[in-house]
C-alpha cells in the first residue's frame, strides 16, 4: 500500500491482474548501435524518461529478473528469439569485438505508454551465447565482488617516476 492507502498500478497488476497490460521493454546498446525490444507481436511506441519517443521491435522474449538479496550475484538472464538473426549478429559482433554492452529494462502499462511505470533498471551485459533459435544473455548490476581494491594502484603507466626509485 502506497501513500494515502492506494496501491500502485504495477503492484495491483502483479497481484491480481486487471484490464491493463504490462509491457516490458529492453534497450540493448553498445558504442555503435541501440535496439529497443518488447515482448509480443506488434511494434510498440513508448516515451522514454528523457522525453524521446522510440518504437520497440516485437520479438519472443523471456526474462528472469534478479532477486533483491545480498549474495552478490544479482543477474538478469534473458533470452531473445533469433529467428530473424538480428539479435545474434549484433550480440555476436559486440562480444567478439569486446565492446561494452549495456541493458536498460523498463516496464510500461498499456494505459500509460508516456512514461515507465517505475524507474528503469540499468545493467551491464556480462556474457551471452547465441544459437540458431535464440540469444541467451546474462546482465548484472555493478559487480562489486570482482572489483579490485585498492582501485588506484601505483604502476609505471600512471606514475613513470617509480622506475627511478
Amino acid at each position: 500500500v502506497e501513500e494515502g492507502g492506494a496501491m500502485s498500478i504495477l503492484k495491483r497488476l502483479y497481484a491480481s491482474a486487471g484490464p491493463e497490460i504490462i509491457h516490458e521493454v529492453l534497450q540493448i546498446s553498445d558504442s555503435l548501435t541501440t535496439y529497443y525490444l518488447t515482448r509480443g507481436w506488434d511494434p510498440l511506441m513508448v516515451m522514454l524518461e528523457n522525453g524521446v519517443i522510440v518504437t520497440c521491435t516485437p520479438c519472443g522474449m523471456d526474462l528472469a529478473i534478479p532477486a533483491r538479496n545480498d549474495d552478490g550475484t544479482q543477474d538478469l538472464n534473458f533470452a531473445l528469439s533469433n529467428i530473424d538473426g538480428i539479435a545474434s549478429a549484433f550480440i555476436r559482433s559486440a562480444l567478439a569485438a569486446g565492446r561494452n554492452m549495456s541493458l536498460v529494462y523498463r516496464v510500461y502499462t498499456s494505459d500509460d505508454l508516456g512514461a515507465p511505470a517505475h524507474a528503469p533498471n540499468r545493467f551491464k551485459i556480462k556474457s551471452g551465447t547465441v544459437t540458431a533459435t535464440q540469444a541467451s544473455i546474462t546482465a548484472g548490476y555493478f559487480d562489486l565482488l570482482d572489483t579490485g581494491w585498492p582501485r588506484n594502484t601505483y604502476n609505471l603507466n600512471k606514475f613513470p617516476g617509480l622506475r627511478y626509485l
